[in-house]
């Protein structure tokens, strides 16, 4: 498989990989609150990586971690947050949507302080983009009057993060392979996501019959294993044999699954959000077309 077919594959993991972590995040705060849901998948990912490729880290030269640390920042410890606080106010699906501002923003900030250039085409690929991300949000707000959309702020700032990760990987760390980047990043966070549950009330109301956190643990799990740890490696990779704009454009195929998952769980869902998910998928197209 040579690597444009590796990087569409890879897109299409990742999309139903992170569409399905919404939805996760929203059962897992049924049981811990959104600084505990952060802490944890951050700590699980942690055990998991460590365990399986401790290896990988003997990859990482001197002068790589001064990256990694970025990375985990930007990419992972201040994300996780925010994307929790942002789901106990928003549906998980809108939430999906307003991710889709991270190609935009990966876009941006490639070219104004990664030196990164861009085709016209992506420019006008990532405006469509945004217009379809425009249309669902007013529509979501439209019909679900009751959520705060100032929340919506917090999944602009994480998009940021998310687009200041994709770039630095793809400017400093492209000679270093995926799986130890995404090691890396959590050998350093394991330590402060542990403080971070130590200040909630986690270990002193821990209970194996509370049968609401065991399953919010469950969800946490899956969301560590699957959702970043592997879901991770997997980006990594794919800005090392594509770009980072073409990698950020899976925040565009992301909601399309994130949506299929809300409406399962009774959020509700237009004709013309369906459309708008159409004209993100032309952005998509678009962003990525070879001439």
């Amino acid at each position: 498989m040579n690597n444009q077919q590796q990087k569409w594959l890879y897109l299409i993991l990742l999309s139903l990989v992170w569409g399905s972590s919404f939805i996760l995040m929203k059962k897992a705060l049924l049981g811990v609150t959104p600084i505990q849901l952060g802490a944890l998948r951050m700590i699980f990912t942690a055990i998991f990586l460590l365990s399986v490729a401790p290896k990988s880290l003997k990859k990482i030269q001197k002068k790589h971690y001064k990256y990694i640390v970025y990375t985990a920042i930007a990419g992972t410890f201040v994300p996780g947050f925010l994307f929790a606080f942002a789901i106990t106010s928003i549906d998980s699906s809108i939430v999906s949507i307003l991710n889709s501002l991270t190609p935009f923003n990966t876009l941006i900030l490639g070219a104004i302080i990664f030196g990164f250039g861009f085709k016209k085409q992506q420019l006008y690929g990532i405006l469509i983009g945004l217009v379809g991300t425009l249309i669902l949000i007013l529509k979501g707000a439209v019909l679900n009057p009751d959520q705060n959309y100032w929340y919506a702020l917090l999944i602009i700032v994480a998009s940021v993060g998310y687009a200041f990760n994709a770039n630095m990987v793809k400017k400093y760390l492209n000679d270093l392979n995926a799986l130890s980047i995404v090691t890396g990043n959590f050998l350093l966070l394991i330590v402060p996501a542990f403080v971070v549950l130590s200040f909630t009330d986690f270990f002193s109301t821990f209970s194996l019959q509370d049968e609401v956190l065991m399953n919010s643990l469950g969800y946490v799990a899956v969301l560590a294993i699957v959702g970043t740890g592997i879901a991770k490696t997997i980006y990594n990779k794919m800005v090392h044999i594509s770009d980072p704009v073409f990698s950020s454009s899976v925040t565009y195929l992301i909601p399309i699954v994130a949506i299929f998952w809300g409406m399962l769980d009774g959020e509700k869902l237009s004709l013309l959000q369906i459309f708008a998910g159409i004209i993100i998928l032309l952005g998509v197209y678009l962003v990525n077309k070879k001439k």
